[in-house]
C-alpha cells in the first residue's frame, strides 16, 4: 500500500516516516493551512530526503503556474499535488517538466466521480471529503462515503485521504482496500503538529492487518 502523510514541517517526523516506510511526504505550500510551510523548511526536508527512501510532494492550491513551476525547479520536486481547480492544460502545462501529478478530487456523492474524466493527464487521484464553505481544501478530519468509492472505474492509481485514523484503517482496508491512503490529521496530537508515537502506531495497524 502507497502511504503518504501531508503536513510535514521537521526533520525529526520525516525520519520518523521514512523509518516506517512511507512512501511521500506532502509539503503544503497554501497560507491558509495551520500546516503551511515556508520555502526554506521545505528545502531542508527537501535536501534530506534526498538521502532516504521516500520522496517529496509539493501541495499547491490554485498557484499562479510560473511561480509554481519556479519552487518545483528550486525544490527539484519530483511529484506535485494539486487541491485547487487547476484544468487539464495546466496540468498538461506541468507535465513537461518531468514531474508527477497527483489530483484531489472532491467527493460527497457519486456523480462527483464524474469529474475524473476531465483530468486525462494525471499520474494519481486523491479522493478527498468535499470541503464546506470556509473550510479549508483538506486536512479537516471529515471523511465522505467512502462506498461511493465502490463503483469506481479508472485505470489510474489513487489514494484515499480524509478522516483516516487509527480508529478506522481497519475497516477502510476491509472495505475499500485502496491503493493507497493520505494521512494529516489523523496522525496529529493537535492541529497541524505530527506525533511520531501515532505514526508509528498507525503504520503498526497497517502492517499487522
Amino acid at each position: 500500500m502507497i502511504i503518504k502523510i501531508c503536513g510535514i514541517q521537521n526533520e525529526d517526523t520525516l525520519l520518523c516516516c521514512e523509518k516506517n516506510r512511507v512512501n511521500f511526504f506532502g509539503m503544503i505550500f497554501y497560507q491558509k493551512s495551520p500546516r503551511n510551510i515556508s520555502f526554506e523548511n521545505a528545502s531542508v526536508l527537501q535536501h534530506i530526503s534526498q538521502d532516504l527512501n521516500i520522496n517529496g510532494v509539493g501541495v499547491f492550491v490554485d498557484r499562479d503556474i510560473v511561480e509554481l513551476a519556479e519552487i518545483i525547479k528550486n525544490l527539484k520536486l519530483k511529484f506535485v499535488q494539486l487541491h485547487g481547480s487547476e484544468d487539464e492544460q495546466y496540468i498538461k502545462t506541468l507535465k513537461k517538466m518531468n514531474i508527477k501529478i497527483i489530483k484531489s478530487i472532491s467527493i460527497s456523492n457519486l456523480s462527483d466521480l464524474n469529474k475524473i474524466d476531465k483530468y486525462k493527464s494525471v499520474d494519481y487521484f486523491l479522493f478527498d471529503y468535499k470541503p464546506l464553505k470556509g473550510e479549508l481544501p483538506g486536512g479537516n478530519s471529515k471523511s465522505f462515503d467512502w462506498n461511493i468509492l465502490k463503483n469506481l472505474k479508472t485505470d489510474k492509481q489513487w489514494l484515499l485521504s480524509g478522516g483516516i485514523n487509527t480508529n478506522n484503517i481497519r475497516q477502510i482496508l476491509e472495505d475499500i482496500n485502496p491503493l493507497g491512503i493520505d494521512l494529516s490529521s489523523g496522525v496529529e496530537k493537535e492541529l497541524g503538529i505530527k506525533d511520531n508515537h501515532i505514526i508509528n502506531n498507525f503504520i503498526g495497524k497497517i502492517n499487522n492487518a
